[in-house]
């Protein structure tokens, strides 16, 4: 499979939600992304073990989307 078009290809998840909070702080990556992790008493693990539940690719994505929307344009 070549991934050579994919923006997030090589980055891990823990990555890119550290970079994201470290970017914008959990107040505004909770406004951002609103789910409840990045809102109430955020954490990377719990955030982590959130947005890898299959049941919540929908918020995976949003996160994703706003790290290429933030640092690969």
């Amino acid at each position: 499979m070549d991934n050579s078009n994919n923006p997030l290809h090589g980055i891990k998840l823990k990555d890119i939600v550290e970079e994201l909070v470290e970017h914008y702080g959990w107040e505004e990556l909770g406004r951002k992304v609103r789910i409840n992790c990045f809102n109430n008493n955020p954490h990377i693990k719990a955030s982590l073990k959130f947005l890898r539940n299959v049941d919540h690719e929908w918020a995976r994505i949003k996160v994703e989307n706003l790290y290429i929307d933030t640092f690969k344009k």
